[in-house]
């Protein structure tokens, strides 16, 4: 049975600034590193922050230390027009279009748009009345649970299954939420922890630095494989010191679809590429040096040495103590 190829999402999140252009751009760089999918982010300020609320840290660095949080989300908000736009671009580059919904008139936006996978982010692994509009549109569902424990991650599963979803549908993402993320928290073995709890496909969604971790995900078993992409990591804006650029990003797919060969099926076999180096590798039992007739067999004798076109190591003690019916010279096979 064929092993179903890990879902890489490239994560353009808000790394458009606010512009179409960029979006687009982002689209087209996010194919042609070779990511299955594209996700980009859909809100309303207004419904999703206070008009006074502080930013956090690494994004009072990134951004105008003068404004709000609203305000540099407003500036970040993709249109319906530019949604519209950016889901006919994906089309037509055969690249899937998804975005995370971060309040529920966004979330109702996107059922029209007739998604076929819904990303929660982990912002929302709490938001209760959220997660109950998601669950009845019955959808396939990509759960990130950075900042949440168990317990919480348990309770969103069974308030979106409780309010309509299939539970199978539902893919936890492994996340720690910290851009960027420092790598010993990054707790990867943690996708081991989810997948023996709650019997589902497990992801990651990467924030850290550079494409290691996500690289050792894929290795691990994760089935969904989502990394920040930037034009540019210079650029002003929360989320692009924390991304990869186009370059960095291919890399990262070519090294994702490498692990995939290198993983294998779980089945010990002598492989083809083999078979052709077992005559040159392996050892034959030869005379050690010139053997008479009659000439009792012992360690002093023979050996055992390339190729292996002969008997065996595997039998060398059934030769052991008994007599020679032939003469040997040395490195000569020696014979039943």
């Amino acid at each position: 049975m064929t092993k179903k190829k890990i879902f890489i999402i490239a994560e353009a999140g808000v790394n458009h600034n606010g512009s179409l252009k960029k979006a687009l751009r982002l689209i087209n760089a996010a194919k042609k590193a070779g990511a299955d999918a594209i996700k980009f982010q859909t809100f309303k300020a207004e419904n999703i922050v206070t008009t006074y609320a502080s930013k956090a840290e690494y994004q009072k660095n990134l951004t105008s230390k003068k404004e709000t949080q609203f305000q540099m989300l407003k500036k970040l908000e993709l249109t319906h027009k530019m949604h519209l736009a950016c889901l006919a671009e994906c089309k037509k580059k055969k690249i899937i279009f998804i975005s995370s919904a971060f309040d529920i008139e966004s979330l109702l936006y996107l059922k029209n748009l007739k998604l076929n996978y819904f990303k929660v982010p982990s912002g929302e692994i709490t938001n209760f009345p959220y997660l109950e509009v998601l669950g009845k549109l019955k959808r396939k569902i990509i759960l990130s649970t950075g900042m949440s424990n168990i317990n919480e991650i348990d309770k969103a599963i069974k308030t979106l299954a409780k309010h309509g979803t299939n539970k199978k549908n539902i893919t936890l993402m492994q996340c720690t939420s910290a851009y960027p993320a420092p790598y010993e928290e990054i707790n990867l073995n943690t996708i081991q922890t989810l997948r023996n709890k709650f019997k589902l496909n497990i992801g990651f969604s990467d924030h850290s630095l550079g494409t290691q971790a996500s690289i050792a995900a894929a290795a691990l078993g994760a089935t969904i494989i989502e990394k920040h992409l930037t034009l540019n990591k210079n650029l002003k804006g929360p989320d692009h010191k924390a991304s990869l650029d186009p370059k960095d990003f291919s890399f990262l797919v070519q090294s994702i679809r490498v692990v995939e060969k290198v993983l294998g099926n779980k089945i010990k076999k002598i492989t083809q590429s083999e078979k052709k180096n077992i005559s040159i590798v392996r050892k034959s039992i030869v005379a050690l040096k010139n053997i008479r007739k009659e000439d009792k067999f012992s360690i002093l004798n023979i050996s055992c040495k390339r190729p292996g076109t002969g008997i065996s190591p595997i039998f060398f003690s059934k030769f052991l103590g008994k007599k020679s019916n032939r003469n040997y010279k040395k490195d000569d096979f020696i014979k039943y």
